[in-house]
Parts: structure tokens; sequence; C-alpha cells
């Protein structure tokens, strides 16, 4: 995990320096206070955010490299047990039941979180989490002009979520042939084709992820252990 981080780290640099005005904007959305920093590998650095809106943990390095549906899924499972695509609820009819007011699962302004269901997790960190805005304002039936600081205008602490490309979920639709996505440039939620259009990929797991410590720490918490039980049998044998 630690190796991967760091060289995703490297490649997203060049895609975050090309994208102005997408950085961590305070007071904007709620995410500093319900993206709690995890360290994984336990090397101080923040590898992860654990939601406690939605109870899962967003990896913080985005794959900027784009890929397929199919082999998106399976790096995010490479990352270890739990680890996927995030997912949406495809409501109403099977595929994209579009709208430019809001409120359904396509298009734009579209259902986040409703009590204890979660519509769309990406929309609930575009729209909720980091507060951003979508290119069609929620009240129109149809969009001539993006309203003023639409689009990705904050991004958090995330490394390498860019304004200019798809994300794929895990909700596939195979009578219509695509696969769910949301377009963090726009706001928008809809169908991508899954096999041989190329996105990037964001990666989650349910609940929260404890740290992993390193070695070193992981040594000493054993040999720290192994005094306690020699101590006791000591105690007992007395």
């Amino acid at each position: 995990m630690k190796t991967a981080l760091k060289s995703w780290a490297a490649a997203c640099a060049l895609v975050i320096a090309g994208s102005a005005g997408a950085v961590g904007v305070p007071g904007q959305g709620t995410w500093e206070t319900t993206l709690q920093p995890r360290d994984l590998d336990g090397d101080t650095v923040t590898d992860a955010f654990y939601d406690t809106e939605l109870n899962i943990t967003w990896l913080r390095t985005v794959n900027p490299t784009g890929q397929t549906s199919a082999s998106a899924k399976v790096w995010a499972e490479g990352h270890g047990a739990g680890w996927r695509l995030p997912t949406m609820i495809d409501t109403g009819t099977p595929g994209c039941d579009f709208s430019w007011i809001g409120g359904t699962d396509c298009g734009f302004n579209v259902r986040t979180k409703e009590g204890a269901t979660v519509f769309s997790e990406m929309a609930h960190l575009y729209y909720v989490t980091l507060g951003n805005k979508a290119y069609c304002p929620g009240g129109p039936a149809s969009c001539a002009s993006a309203p003023s600081g639409s689009g990705l205008t904050n991004t958090g602490d995330f490394l390498g979520l860019r304004p200019s490309s798809a994300f794929w979920t895990d909700v596939d639709v195979p009578g219509v042939g695509g696969t769910w996505s949301f377009f963090f440039h726009t706001g928008n939620q809809d169908l991508n084709c899954w096999n041989h259009c190329v996105s990037p990929a964001i990666v989650v797991r349910p609940g929260d992820v404890t740290a992993v410590p390193e070695p070193a720490a992981a040594a000493l918490m054993l040999i720290g252990l192994g005094v306690l039980a020699a101590a006791r049998r000591r105690r007992e044998q007395a």
C-alpha cells in the first residue's frame, strides 16, 4: 500500500498542477469536519479519509490513469479486502432517468443521501462534502449557461481529483451497455460506455480503517506483549 500510494501521488502531481482552482476551500462543504484523516501504514502521512456521514473510507490519492470499467474494478479490489469503486443506486427504470432540475439518478443535482439511504457516494462527495455546484442549477427545466462558481472548485485534501473526467462507479447496466459514472467537472451523473471508454477511478471501502503499524512499531509491540506475558507467568509460579 505504501509504495503504491507514493507512486500515485507522484503521478498525480502533474494533474494537480494543471487543475486551476481545484484546491481545498475552507468553509465550503463539510469536508473539514466530516472527512477524518487516516494513516493506513503508520508513516504519519494521511493516506485516506474516513467519511463520517457515509460511513466509508476514501483513499486519498486518485488514480489519474484512464481505465476501462472492468480494469478499474480489478484495480480497486487489488487494494485488499473490502476496497471497491464507489457505488450508487439506479432508481426508476434501469439506466438514466435524466433531469436538469435534479432529484433523479441521472443528470445534474442528483439524489445524494436521504435518511440512511445513500443514493450516490460520489454525488454526495461532490455536492455535500466538498460543496461544489453543478453546471446546471437545480431549478430551470433546461440548462442554458453555467452559474458562477460551478464545477469542481473544491477538491478538499484529495490528491489527483481533477475536473476533467468521469469517475467509474461499480454499477453496470448490462441491457443498456454502460456503467454509471460521476463527472466531477460538471456535477453530472450519467452512464459511461464500459467496454472501450477509459476514465480515472477513486477507491473506497465500507466503515473506518485503522492504521497499520510500521514493522518496527509492530516488533516493539510484540516484545512488550512478551515481557508482560513472562511477568504474568512469574507471578503465577510464585
